[in-house]
């Protein structure tokens, strides 16, 4: 395209930020410009302009789930090592197809700290976010604290459908803190109201039969049931990643 400078008619560019067409208003002067110099059919102009704002309401919306989810630190597969993880790599490429997303079943990953349970999770559920669905991202510490803020005025049930109309829910590091009887309770609410609708993924440094050893036998036998009954469980092992690292001087960049 032609990076002929051009100034929009005042009147266009009016008409633009009416309909709410900011993409295609950022570009219509210099479409228009090229457009004259080019001798586009009429066509072409409107299907430029429209693309634009297509791709770009796209874009918008992408970085809205992503700052919707609350990923931890933004980590992709584009910079996961997938031979460094103990998790079998056809198991990876299989998830990484989000089937089992689209057939609403659950995730667990288990294993030591440190073997990057946290890390795969994020970076599936940012390709959950590409694929065009939302994704909700939780401590149980921040479970804990919402059964909390909602039980006063008895909205907890609200705020559990709210959190379950993403598809994909991932609670992260479970068994890592003792669990309060508000995040036991916000648990089992979430894994219990997303049943066969939506998709549960949990880490954990516990296998879900230990569960009972964070929480009231009853509601973890209850969580767990529900949980795994359409699940897929995954199982790391060895050393700390962050470790070694830390160990061969790779956890901090050195100084200039």
């Amino acid at each position: 395209m032609n990076t002929v400078t051009a100034e929009l008619p005042t009147d266009l560019e009016t008409l633009l930020r009416q309909l709410r067409l900011p993409h295609a208003r950022s570009i219509a002067a210099e479409v228009l410009a090229t457009a004259r110099a080019q001798r586009w059919d009429p066509a072409e102009v409107v299907k430029a302009l429209l693309s634009e704002e297509s791709a770009g309401r796209a874009r918008s919306m992408l970085t809205a789930r992503r700052k919707a989810a609350g990923f931890p630190t933004g980590k992709t597969f584009e910079v996961w090592d997938e031979n460094a993880s103990s998790i079998p790599l056809p198991t990876q490429h299989a998830l990484q197809t989000l089937e089992w997303v689209h057939r609403r079943e659950n995730l667990v990953v288990c294993g030591p700290a440190g073997t990057g349970k946290t890390f795969f999770l994020e970076a599936l559920g940012q390709n959950v976010i590409q694929a065009g669905m939302p994704v909700a991202w939780f401590t149980l510490e921040q479970i804990g604290v919402l059964v909390r803020a909602h039980r006063s005025d008895d909205s907890l049930g609200k705020a559990i459908a709210k959190i379950v109309r993403a598809e994909l829910v991932v609670i992260d590091d479970v068994g890592l803190l003792p669990v309060g009887t508000d995040a036991a309770e916000g648990l089992y609410r979430i894994v219990e109201a997303a049943y066969e609708r939506k998709s549960v993924a949990i880490s954990s440094n516990l296998h879900p039969s230990g569960f009972d050893e964070l929480m009231p036998k009853t509601l973890a036998t209850a969580t767990v049931d529900r949980l795994l009954h359409h699940a897929l469980l995954c199982q790391t092992s060895g050393d700390s990643v962050r470790l070694a690292q830390a160990l061969h001087g790779q956890g901090v960049k050195p100084s200039t």
